[in-house]
């Protein structure tokens, strides 16, 4: 499931440093119904000593008009609406979401209250066979590697690299045995693939201190269902509840 919130900074504008993603997590996570939110956070939905959020997010969406960057001070300034797209597949995530907005009416952002204007379901998305989705935030996928003296370092995978649609397909299989309750009827994942078809620069987030690296691009992506479901609803690679792997569906 995925939805479309619009919000309105009451002042009219809203400040944001470039590397906003916590922001905008937290957002979410104080827009849930508490309970949920410990769970969410504290536990999620498990897989060996993996834990999945299964939900992600958009960058903060509003026209070119409407928003400017400060190169000097590295922040960007939205002045008017802005929108913001969240997915899941837990429906109770995004529910949850629904109610507190349309009770209280207002979410904090960086400190900031931002009027609630609307909310919007899009319709899901059936499918055939392959598929073309654009990113609306970076797909990220890493490994931890050792320099020769022993220290360990993360390795960001680009989408020219054959590990990077390996990573992707292997966390994909992880989070449906994390997710589906009937995991013997889950299916293979062969003939599978995610293809980089027009790959944009790498993108670089500063995420509470630690550096993370996606990229933003069309691809083609063949996955079965409920593979399909999982990873448009909550997200390709890793680190979706920090705000990356979101796609959507290109329309002509």
């Amino acid at each position: 499931m995925r939805i479309v919130i619009r919000l309105e900074p009451v002042e009219g504008e809203i400040s944001l440093p470039i590397h906003y993603n916590h922001l905008v997590q937290s957002m979410i996570y104080h827009s849930l119904d508490k309970a949920l939110a410990e769970w969410l956070h504290n536990n999620g939905f498990v897989y060996g000593r993996r834990r999945f959020k299964l939900f992600t997010f958009s960058r903060l969406m509003a026209p070119k008009n409407s928003r400017y960057f400060d190169r000097k001070n590295r922040r960007i300034i939205f002045m008017g609406p802005i929108s913001l797209k969240v997915a899941s597949v837990e429906i109770d995530i995004l529910e949850s979401l629904a109610v507190f907005l349309v009770k209280n009416r207002t979410a904090k952002l960086n400190g900031v209250d931002c009027y609630f204007s609307s909310i919007e379901v899009e319709m899901p998305i059936k499918i055939g066979g392959p598929i073309l989705v654009r990113t609306l935030s970076p797909i990220t996928v890493r490994r931890t590697l050792y320099t020769k003296d022993g220290k360990k370092k993360s390795y960001y995978y680009n989408p020219r690299e054959r590990e990077f649609e390996e990573l992707i397909l292997d966390n994909l299989r992880r989070k449906a045995m994390a997710f589906y309750k009937n995991k013997k009827d889950l299916p293979p994942l062969e003939g599978a693939f995610v293809k980089p078809i027009k790959v944009g620069k790498e993108i670089i987030i500063n995420f509470k201190g630690t550096v993370v690296k996606g990229w933003m691009g069309t691809f083609e992506i063949n996955l079965p269902e409920p593979y399909f479901t999982l990873a448009y609803d909550s997200g390709l690679g890793s680190k979706n509840s920090q705000g990356f792997g979101m796609v959507e569906a290109v329309r002509e």
